[in-house]
């Protein structure tokens, strides 16, 4: 039987033990932000731990302490939101990452349950800085939501987005008691090309899509697709020799 898949119940030296197979070790990061009136403000960080747990035992690996803060400038006028600047993020992490590779960790998937744009730019940017202190060390950076959104116009429309019909659903498949009874239709005008947050005539709510055809079923399907995805990502690109 496997040994426990989080670094937080390895003692020293089982966690060097299991370092010899060159385990792959898993880095959630989520972000306390703002997902309408139904889903909790942690909605990416549930996600990207039920997924780094599930893909654990998928590939025997180990899942890290989750990075549970992001950079999330979208959603601050909303209540709740905590958003870190690109450069604290970016910083906080490639510590994070160096620390890992210098105690032995040799294939790091760092797993973000949150996509903003210069969110993982920080992430990406903090794993080539790492990698440059740690030459042995091999890092992917993705998003769950680069696989979810692989979704869309198949089991939902092409302009579902951030707490819509594909997250709300899937929350409801990972964390159900999490999410509220409210099913919101909601809109984002923001342009790409104009600097700054989107205004509340932009984004009324923190919500882009129709979440009134929300089920556990379809989160379920949604979260199989992510798995299959993710385990096809770390063959091909974190292989353990």
């Amino acid at each position: 039987m496997p040994g426990p898949r989080r670094l937080l119940d390895l003692d020293s030296r089982s966690f060097e033990r299991r370092l010899a197979a060159n385990p792959l070790v898993i880095v959630p990061v989520g972000a306390l932000e703002a997902h309408g009136p139904h889903l909790p403000l942690g909605a990416d960080q549930l996600q990207a731990e039920a997924t780094a747990y599930e893909l654990a035992e998928r590939t025997d690996g180990l899942v890290a302490p989750t990075v549970a803060y992001g950079s999330a400038p979208g959603a601050r006028r909303f209540p709740g939101t905590v958003s870190l600047s690109i450069a604290e993020l970016e910083t906080h992490v490639e510590g994070i990452l160096s620390e890992l590779g210098r105690s032995g960790v040799r294939r790091l998937l760092v797993l973000s349950g949150h996509a903003e744009r210069g969110h993982m730019a920080a992430l990406r940017e903090a794993a080539d800085r790492a990698v440059q202190r740690r030459p042995g060390l091999r890092v992917v950076v993705l998003s769950d939501y680069d696989f979810v959104y692989e979704l869309r116009g198949r089991e939902a429309p092409a302009t579902d987005g951030h707490a819509g019909l594909l997250e709300t659903s899937r929350v409801l498949a990972v964390a159900p008691t999490t999410v509220g009874a409210e099913r919101p239709v909601g809109a984002y005008r923001h342009s790409p090309f104009v600097p700054g947050s989107p205004t509340e005539a932009d984004w009324p709510e923190s919500v882009i899509g129709d979440t009134r055809g929300a089920s556990a079923e379809l989160g379920a399907r949604v979260q199989a697709h992510v798995i299959g995805r993710l385990v096809e990502t770390v063959a091909a690109l974190l292989p353990s020799s």
